[in-house]
């Protein structure tokens, strides 16, 4: 595999997109960008401002300010808001549930869309989120729609909250995900939604490895 492709995989919270993307771009030697903590680090940083987290006109100044990079770390990637590291931070539930109120204000779109499209810009990436194949990345060679039951969704975050120290109960889980969902589909900026040209993956029955694998075949062929 010679071509630098771009890979986007797109789906609702907890499908498996981060997992498996992470996976798929090591197997390649590609950049991975996690799109969606991106988002979370915007949350983050609307939330220790006192920013509402609906003012479009607020965020759009608060852009202005902050930077969002992506280290190597030795489990997973760290993430920073300028020089302070949120990778836990961005995954507690007053985070979590925030999101999608702050990803559909039209600056936070148009910025984050224009920074996600300049790393991707020479290929070789790897790339999830909600909108990554309808519009940050529409001409992208391989797109990916991963979806998997909300039960199933949400016993995946409950154990990923456990490991972390998080213990909300599952059942409180699906309702914040089929909330989630609802949000994310009915945004009026880049809502979620199947590019027509990606191949979906139901996740629910299948193991990390064998969502990996096809996506794999996907790119080779």
């Amino acid at each position: 595999m010679n071509e630098k492709l771009q890979i986007a995989i797109d789906g609702p919270a907890s499908a498996g997109k981060s997992t498996v993307a992470k996976l798929v771009a090591t197997k390649l030697g590609y950049i991975y960008c996690d799109t969606g903590a991106m988002y979370r680090a915007v949350t983050f940083a609307a939330r220790k401002k006192g920013i509402p987290f609906d003012d479009n006109q607020k965020l759009s100044e608060l852009m202005k300010e902050i930077q969002i990079t992506f280290l190597p770390g030795e489990n997973e990637q760290k993430v920073f808001v300028n020089d302070e590291e949120v990778t836990q931070a961005i995954r507690q539930p007053e985070i979590t549930n925030n999101v999608s109120a702050v990803a559909a204000q039209p600056s936070v779109r148009e910025s984050l869309t224009n920074r996600q499209q300049e790393i991707a810009a020479q290929g070789g990436i790897v790339m999830d989120g909600r909108d990554i194949g309808t519009t940050v990345l529409p001409n992208a060679q391989v797109k990916i729609f991963l979806i998997a039951s909300v039960h199933q969704r949400a016993v995946r975050r409950f154990k990923e909250n456990q490991e972390k120290g998080i213990n909300t109960p599952l059942e409180v889980l699906e309702e914040e995900i089929k909330l989630r969902d609802y949000k994310d589909s009915h945004r009026e900026i880049s809502p979620l939604t199947k590019a027509a040209d990606a191949i979906e993956l139901d996740t629910t029955s299948l193991t990390i490895e064998e969502v990996v694998n096809q996506i794999m075949k996907i790119a080779k062929k």
